[in-house]
């Protein structure tokens, strides 16, 4: 499992959900101007309100998936990256005490 493709899919499903949610509230706040509920530099403050606030809850969400994404990790059994360096460095180890041994046995 590839986890840092799965992660970047999540990252742009939020991103792309972000986009959309971003036109639909300019195209809300624009119809308001239109109707006469708001005024533009309302609209403009709304919109800029409003996206600040999904910046906040989507850093929330990647840092929450991110947790979450782990947390499925380890109980996949998936080793983490040290993990993996320190396994690869003890067989590395192992190999050369073979090679250390098998030469000693050839002299």
């Amino acid at each position: 499992m590839d986890n840092s493709n799965l992660l970047k899919q999540l990252l742009m499903l939020g991103i792309g959900t972000t986009s959309l949610v971003a036109e639909k509230l300019r195209d809300v706040s624009d119809q308001w101007v239109t109707d006469g509920k708001l005024d533009p530099e309302q609209a403009t403050a709304f919109i800029n309100d409003m996206m600040q606030q999904l910046k906040s809850e989507q850093g929330n969400f990647e840092v929450q998936m991110q947790r979450q994404l782990k947390n499925v990790l380890q109980d996949l059994g998936v080793p983490r990256q040290n993990e993996m360096d320190e396994l690869r460095g003890r067989l590395d180890r192992l190999e050369r005490q073979m090679r250390d041994l098998e030469n000693r046995q050839w002299r």
